[in-house]
C-alpha cells in the first residue's frame, strides 16, 4: 500500500513538473521565434549621412536610458528621438513598426529592446 501510494506521488509530481515546463517553454515561444534584428533600407530615419545610429526613446523607459548609456560608453555618436515629445519620431516609430522601445537603428539594422550583443554587432558591422 505504501509503495503503491509512493508510485501515485510521484506520477503527479513528475506530471507537474512536466506542465510547468512546458508552460515555461510556451511562454518563450514568442521570444524564441522573434529575430534579433531586422535588416532593411533605413537611410530615410537618419537625419544625415554622418549619422549611422538612431535611437527611438521614452524619457521613462529604464531600457532606453541603458542604451544610452552604453552607446555613450562605447563613444557611438547617435541621434535619439523621443517619441512622447515630438510628433515626427512617433510617426517614424510607427512607420517602423515600432512597438517596444528602444527601438535602435544601425546601419541597416533595427533592433527592438536593449540587447547589448545584438547591437555590438550591429555596430561592429559599420566599420
Amino acid at each position: 500500500m505504501l509503495k503503491q501510494r509512493l508510485k501515485s506521488i510521484a506520477s503527479y509530481a513528475l506530471i507537474l513538473i512536466a506542465g510547468l515546463a512546458v508552460g515555461l517553454a510556451a511562454a518563450n515561444v514568442p521570444r524564441w521565434l522573434t529575430p534579433a534584428y531586422i535588416e532593411g533600407d533605413y537611410k530615410a530615419y537618419f537625419p544625415d549621412a554622418k549619422t549611422k545610429v538612431v535611437l527611438y526613446a521614452t524619457a521613462t523607459c529604464p531600457y532606453c536610458a541603458k542604451t544610452q548609456e552604453y552607446l555613450k560608453a562605447k563613444n557611438i555618436a547617435y541621434v535619439k528621438f523621443d517619441i512622447n515629445e515630438s510628433e515626427q519620431a512617433r510617426k517614424e516609430f510607427k512607420q517602423l513598426k515600432g512597438e517596444i522601445v528602444p527601438l535602435i537603428l544601425v546601419g541597416n539594422r533595427q533592433i527592438a529592446g536593449f540587447k547589448p550583443e545584438v547591437l555590438d554587432s550591429a555596430l561592429q558591422q559599420l566599420h
